[in-house]
């Protein structure tokens, strides 16, 4: 971690510190009659979105729209992001930026096209996965991939058909031929798919934390209208990693020292915290996921402390991995925790999921919370109490929606062509 004087004494050993102290120097001429949170707003609007550092040229990437589906899956895993921009292949050499980009695939679409696909009625796309015959004369795990893991036969309002919760679904899903010659643009109208809504260079900074935060958006794209490409991709989790190099900043500092129920964090009632229970198979983690828009879902035992979490990327091991579910005949979600986890360590990758579960207290600081989230790689982090009960959960978003709020009217007509959002997405 980058730590450095509230004097500005030592120099700053980052891009983002550096970032940091520009932020410094603007809040120290700020109007004094200004809060905090208005001081901030105004430091965020003065800098250009272009001043933030560029991401790993590895993360900086884009697929064309005749991509496949499997292939998408693939590459975001290698690389190890959430998202990645489309390009439309028929779009003429000299498109602008607008017409060059369709959209943003997600690991969230797809965890949801996957479901679709397991709701497909007889005669729809992904019947072909069904050899011959009917539904009785195939085996349960191919009907149920194709149509039925909500038909009759299989439909339960808080769980899935035991031959949808074993690995056979994902095998024969996998090993079709919708799966390998589905195209990333034939599934854009049928489900969760995001708009290509980018920044431009001379955005402001402020305008970046409030899609990131307010506008729900994963990660912003960054394009060179000149040049009409993606000059950088700005993550959620980039910007946490940013503030945690800002520690010792007074601004920072300001919010940072203050404790999460300070801060009115978590934002959710205990309550209201969605949650899938161990026994219960791992597509349910999905299925609540794409019903609630969350990113993750923590996994709870019967007495509701929480034993672990699934997110959205995560069906990528079910997808990629098919060994992990070899040994299990019903992938619950706690034999999903536990098939992960001897995955990784047999093949010497340290994520979360070898950490075990990923908490902090009310009590916490801002900053401690961000530098566990920044260090660990997590999107998410557990709020416990002293017994371990499940009090709450905080996201990326919920921090930066801390730093700003959105002016009445700011956004003006930016959305202007882009939203309304196709049915079933959000931004």
């Amino acid at each position: 971690m980058m730590m450095m004087m509230v004097d500005g004494s030592e120099s700053p050993r980052s891009p983002e510190a550096k970032l940091g102290m520009k932020v410094e120097d603007l809040w120290d001429i700020q109007e004094p009659q200004l809060t905090p949170t208005e001081k901030l707003n105004a430091c965020f609007e003065s800098i250009p979105v272009s001043s933030f550092p560029l991401a790993p040229s590895s993360q900086v990437i884009e697929i064309n729209s005749d991509t496949s589906v499997a292939e998408a899956v693939q590459l975001m895993a290698k690389h190890k992001i959430l998202s990645v921009p489309v390009v439309d292949v028929d779009a003429p050499k000299d498109a602008s930026w607008m017409e060059r980009y369709i959209g943003i695939i997600e690991f969230a679409g797809i965890a949801v096209w996957i479901l679709h696909q397991s709701e497909e009625k007889e005669g729809s796309p992904g019947s072909e996965l069904v050899a011959n015959g009917s539904e009785e004369s195939t085996s349960p795990a191919v009907a149920a991939a194709t149509k039925g893991m909500y038909s009759l036969r299989y439909r339960s309002f808080n769980s899935f058909s035991a031959a949808s919760a074993s690995g056979d679904f994902f095998e024969t899903l996998t090993s079709s031929a919708l799966y390998k010659n589905t195209k990333v643009r034939d599934i854009s109208g049928s489900f969760r798919w995001a708009p290509f809504l980018a920044l431009q260079t001379s955005n402001s900074f402020l305008t970046m934390l409030l899609l990131l935060s307010t506008y729900r958006m994963k990660s912003v794209p960054v394009v060179d209208s000149g040049e009409g490409k993606i000059e950088n991709i700005i993550t959620q989790s980039a910007v946490i990693h940013m503030l945690e190099e800002c520690a010792g900043l007074q601004w920072f500092e300001r919010l940072g020292s203050k404790k999460l129920s300070e801060l009115g964090l978590p934002l959710m009632k205990p309550s209201n915290v969605v949650k899938v229970h161990e026994d219960e198979p791992v597509l349910q983690a999905f299925k609540l996921m794409r019903q609630e828009g969350f990113g993750g879902v923590p996994v709870v035992e019967s007495d509701g402390k929480a034993v672990g979490n699934i997110s959205i990327r995560d069906i990528q091991f079910l997808l990629l991995a098919p060994a992990i579910y070899k040994e299990y005949r019903y992938m619950t979600a706690k034999n999903f925790l536990t098939a992960i986890k001897h995955y990784l360590e047999e093949h010497e990758q340290s994520t979360p999921f070898s950490s075990g579960m990923i908490t902090c207290r009310r009590d916490d600081t801002l900053k401690e919370v961000i530098i566990k989230l920044d260090s660990m790689k997590i999107h998410r982090i557990y709020v416990v109490d002293e017994e371990g009960n499940l009090e709450g959960v905080i996201t990326l978003r919920d921090i930066i929606s801390k730093l700003v709020y959105e002016p009445p009217g700011y956004f003006g007509d930016f959305f202007y062509g882009v939203l309304p959002l196709p049915a079933n997405s959000r931004v």
